[in-house]
């Protein structure tokens, strides 16, 4: 199953560093809440949010 691409580079960024923050923060922690930070990182990465899609959002510059 592939996923279309529905974010852009503003939110990739965005996502990126949030999730680096709250994961290591989470480690930091100790706390299963740096998951998120894990879920954020894999999102910017593969640049599709499986809530976007079902909410038919995108963040995309159109060309």
């Amino acid at each position: 199953m592939e996923f279309s691409k529905n974010i852009g580079e503003y939110d990739r960024k965005i996502r990126l560093v949030a999730g680096v923050v709250i994961a290591f923060w989470g480690v930091y922690a100790q706390s299963w809440l740096g998951l998120i930070g894990v879920v954020l990182l894999v999102t910017a990465f593969l640049r599709t949010c499986p809530a976007y899609s079902v909410l038919k959002m995108d963040t995309l510059e159109k060309k």
